[in-house]
């Protein structure tokens, strides 16, 4: 066997055993660690084990071909003493071995490339269909896992720039092959170690994506593959030009041999412009500097990661291997300005936007323009839509359905649906509390003010009626005041108790409507409630009316008839005492309480009570005086009496009183029929004129 041969069949050799020493190690290891992402990359070290050994069949072959050239030459010297049977039999002995070859490249490597292929995807959704849950296996050992992964990842990576580097030679090409798997299980196993030791530090995020990494690169790279294979069958092949493997990623040799694109690039630049770009001092320059600038250009932007710009409205918290102190174990606060901290993913630094007002809209979704900002509506009126969409809100209602004339429905409840638009505004106050103290503290804020809204609508109402309610309670009227200094109280200790570290500036209730589809019935019931309203307002307005004018004011008329009542009540159990004591304080109260017309009936019957008990008096007193004169003068007493009833018997009588002589014959004559005067004088007078 030749040295050119039997190099590179060493080498896929040992990298088979490596391959599958690297399989084992890491299946075992991340079976017995629990981490999924060490297992996973066991099976992509079994992968580069299945090409290592096609390459390995393949350069075994072909050192059987050039050991069969050699033979050929031996025999063309010896063909001399050699008879023409003889001499034909071993040219076709010989050539078999060429045929092979030919055979192996042709058919089976492709069959291989299939294999590899059909492996790497159902490995790979294998691998993602069996990613544990968080927690539901238990880890152990991260850092001894991320030292064999370094070592693999150590040995994986000569071995691959070993195996590069000899491909560089036409003869060895298809090293390259398990070269650029290699350094593919090489980086991954880098990341890898990288992501378990930062869960040494808590820091489990790295991990969860190298997780996903691995089983997605086996499946694009078997993909890949069996895109290869399809592009081949219609690929012209040139005798004696090399055919690159199925196999043999173009992704990975992307990473494995960065120079390649250029000469790539360059071919197709020297074909289309029809001059050797490739041999000019510039593409040479940077052929050669290609790398370092790259280099430079990652380590520029990896150090970028050193300093932080916050905002003039922002604060910031630096954390350090996923918490937020430093050594001092104090919290990292940082404001407006530029900072330095240590580089990615050492120091992670995170901004908010503190001294900015942030919104919430609760009971709606507003209208967002195409811009993203928020559609301000004018809209007003009840039966028209305010915004994108508006939430159901169940309130109390101070009346049934058969008060408003409708038929109540079985299990019917006295509640009414309302729309409510209530925009709140906050700013951060504590941005450690914001961050640590809950994973979506905007969520939670937007639930508490449901709930706090929820609550206040569960003991207001959205009618007035004087009767049961108080206006200070009517979501509809002057209550919205209250109810929003009652909703900012109870939002802002229940986000203090929760930790939020929030600050409200403005809970509004800009909107309170009953829903649009409904708008005309619900008026409708405003208006008979306001009806009701009406009337009872009359009768409690007659009442007063008819109370004042009986005792003064209501609260008279109330302690009278209380009063009455209790008075009532002891006589008919038979209580005397009581009677008595309830008898008097009623009695004083009418005396000294009663205003009004009750105050002017006991005023007259008092007038009338004292005119009588007087008339009777005086009339006692008379008759005992008539008595006395009648003792000391009967015959006199008597003709006075006489006098006196004559006088009032006669009182409306005409009379005439004629005084002469009985002597004197003189005859009077009267005019009966004349009018008397009733003027004593004149009578006198007119009586002489008339005598004389």
């Amino acid at each position: 066997m030749t040295v050119s041969s039997k190099r590179p069949e060493q080498v896929a050799w040992v990298a088979l055993i490596l391959s599958l020493v690297f399989f084992g190690v890491a299946f075992f290891l991340g079976r017995w660690s629990g981490f999924h992402a060490v297992s996973a990359v066991g099976w992509q070290s079994l992968a580069a084990a299945f090409i290592w050994l096609v390459l390995a069949i393949q350069f075994h072959q072909r050192g059987l071909a050039e050991q069969e050239k050699l033979d050929m030459t031996q025999l063309a010297r010896e063909k001399s003493s050699a008879t023409i049977f003889q001499k034909g039999e071993t040219a076709a002995m010989l050539a078999a071995a060429q045929r092979r070859v030919e055979i192996l490249e042709k058919w089976f490597i492709p069959a291989f490339g299939a294999l590899i292929a059909a492996y790497e995807i159902g490995i790979g959704v294998y691998l993602l269909k069996t990613i544990p849950r968080t927690g539901d296996v238990h880890t152990q050992q991260p850092l001894v896992c991320a030292i064999v992964a370094t070592a693999i990842a150590f040995v994986g990576f000569l071995m691959s720039r070993y195996a590069t580097g000899m491909s560089a030679e036409p003869r060895w090409k298809p090293l390259r092959a398990g070269g650029s798997f290699f350094l593919g299980v090489a980086v991954v196993c880098f990341v890898l170690a990288i992501s378990l030791a930062l869960v040494h530090f808590q820091i489990s995020s790295l991990l969860k994506v190298i997780s996903y990494i691995v089983p997605i690169l086996l499946v694009v790279l078997g993909a890949e593959t069996a895109l290869n294979i399809v592009f081949d069958i219609y690929r012209p092949r040139l005798k004696g030009q090399y055919s690159r493997a199925a196999f043999d990623s173009r992704l990975l040799g992307v990473i494995n041999e960065p120079g390649g694109i250029f000469r790539s690039v360059a071919a197709a630049m020297d074909y289309q412009f029809g001059f050797q770009v490739s041999q000019t001092w510039f593409y040479k320059l940077l052929e050669k500097a290609i790398v370092p600038l790259v280099l430079f250009s990652v380590a520029t932007l990896y150090l970028a990661s050193c300093i932080v710009v916050v905002g003039p409205n922002e604060e910031g918290i630096v954390e350090r291997f996923g918490k937020p102190t430093t050594g001092d174990g104090q919290v990292r606060h940082i404001g407006p300005g530029l900072h330095l901290k240590l580089p990615w993913p050492m120091d992670i630094a995170y901004m908010y936007p503190t001294q900015q007002v942030m919104d919430l809209h609760i009971g709606y979704v507003p209208k967002i323009d195409p811009n993203g900002a928020v559609v301000q509506e004018m809209k007003l009126l009840w039966g028209q839509t305010h915004y994108e969409k508006e939430h159901d809100l169940l309130v109390a209602a101070d009346y049934t359905p058969a008060e408003v004339g409708e038929s109540p429905a079985e299990g019917a409840v006295p509640v009414s649906l309302v729309k409510v638009n209530m925009p709140v505004q906050y700013r951060i106050k504590d941005l450690r509390a914001y961050i640590y103290g809950h994973s979506d503290p905007a969520k939670l804020l937007e639930d508490i003010c449901y709930r706090e809204l929820v609550r206040l609508a569960s003991t207001a109402n959205v009618e007035v009626d004087s009767a049961r309610s108080s206006s200070e309670d009517n979501l509809f009227g002057s209550g919205r005041t209250k109810a929003k200094q009652i909703l900012t109280d109870r939002i802002q200790k229940a986000a203090d108790e929760q930790g939020l570290g929030i600050e409200l500036v403005f809970v509004g209730l800009q909107g309170i409507h009953p829903p649009p589809e409904v708008a005309q019935d619900y008026q409708g019931v405003v208006g008979a409630v306001q009806a009701k309203q009406a009337l009872v307002l009359d009768a409690e307005a007659e009442r007063n009316r008819g109370l004042s004018t009986l005792a003064g004011s209501v609260s008279r008329a109330y302690r009278l008839a209380e009063l009455a009542a209790r008075y009532q009540e002891a006589q008919r159990t038979g209580a005397s005492d009581e009677v008595k004591r309830l008898g008097e304080q009623f009695d004083a109260a009418l005396l000294n309480e009663a205003r009004g017309e009750i105050f002017r009936i006991l005023s007259e019957a008092q007038s009338y009570r004292f005119g009588k008990a007087t008339l009777a008096e005086a009339t006692g007193k008379r008759f005992a005086g008539q008595i006395q004169a009648y003792r000391a003068a009967p015959e006199i007493y008597k003709c006075e009496q006489r006098a006196v009833v004559l006088e009032d018997a006669l009182r409306s009588i005409r009379k005439y009183v004629v005084a002469s002589d009985p002597n004197d014959r003189e005859v009077i004559i009267i005019d009966l029929q004349d009018k008397l005067p009733t003027d004593l004088l004149r009578g006198v007078v007119g009586g002489q004129e008339s005598s004389g």
